[in-house]
C-alpha cells in the first residue's frame, strides 16, 4: 500500500472515531456521517486502484 493510500486509510479510521465521538457527545449529524461515508468509499476506490491486476 503506497504512502498516500495508507495515510488516507488512517484518516478514514480517525474520521470514524471523531464522527462517532461527536455523535455520542452532541447527537447524530447526518452530514458528518455522509461525509465519512464518502471518504470511506474514496479510500476503498484508491485501494482497489492500487491493487495489481492479474
Amino acid at each position: 500500500m503506497p504512502g498516500s493510500t495508507k495515510a488516507m486509510a488512517w484518516l478514514t479510521a480517525g474520521g470514524l472515531v471523531v464522527v462517532t465521538a461527536y455523535s455520542v457527545a452532541m447527537g447524530s449529524n447526518g452530514w458528518l456521517w455522509f461525509g465519512w461515508v464518502v471518504l470511506m468509499l474514496t479510500t476503498i476506490g484508491a485501494l482497489v486502484a492500487q491493487r495489481p491486476s492479474g
